[in-house]
């Protein structure tokens, strides 16, 4: 009698996209979860359904499916900052409520792992790394969003507040990491409330 193993919805997605988008898929998943020096090309082309032959198709080397991997995540942040633009047009202050919410969501998630852009620089510190020059545009780009949105709301210091909201997420994911949910990242909401309430007087 032959039995079969059910796939996840997830790993039946991904069998269905072509090999490149399989391969960057997997990627994600495994660069997120264990980390970027952990896992070889061998395993990412398996967790694919594929060879190594056909990731270097798609790929020159990790390097360069590395800065991939970052981009792609890079692109999912533009999306979000679209998506709170779209949900609260015209509307700066609400937009700043909204990424803060937004934020919390990232801090608060049971499956995450801490911001995958800055674990990804801690693993990869060579400057002339591909991925590097990703890490930091992406890292700058955020900031300076989040400058643009404070002064948007007439904050009267609006890159001093973007730069404490920032340095507020970035250490609450570190801290979640460290500590669990229900330590100091738990005041993450408070804490940038009281930012942002501070600032708006």
């Amino acid at each position: 009698m032959t039995t079969t193993t059910a796939k996840s919805d997830h790993e039946t997605e991904i069998t269905r996209l072509p090999p490149r988008e399989r391969i960057l898929a997997a990627a994600c998943e495994l660069f997120y979860r264990q980390g970027i020096r952990a896992i070889g090309v061998d395993a990412i082309a398996e967790a694919a359904g594929t060879n190594k032959m056909t990731l270097y198709r798609h790929f020159a080397s990790k390097d360069d499916l590395v800065a991939e991997y970052l981009r792609r995540l890079w692109q999912e942040k533009n999306s979000v900052w679209s998506r709170i633009a779209a949900e609260h047009p015209d509307d700066p202050e609400a937009q700043l409520q909204a990424w803060l919410q937004e934020a919390a969501r990232q801090v608060t998630d049971p499956k995450s792992r801490g911001c995958a852009i800055a674990n990804a620089a801690v693993e990869l510190p060579e400057k002339d790394h591909p991925a590097r020059c990703v890490i930091e545009q992406c890292k700058q780009t955020s900031r300076a969003r989040l400058v643009e949105l404070c002064r948007a709301a007439r904050i009267a210091q609006p890159e001093l507040l973007a730069d404490q909201l920032f340095m507020l997420l970035e250490g609450a994911l570190v801290c979640t990491q460290a500590t669990g949910r229900n330590g100091p990242a738990d005041q993450f909401v408070h804490a940038g409330q009281a930012l942002i309430d501070a600032h708006s007087r």
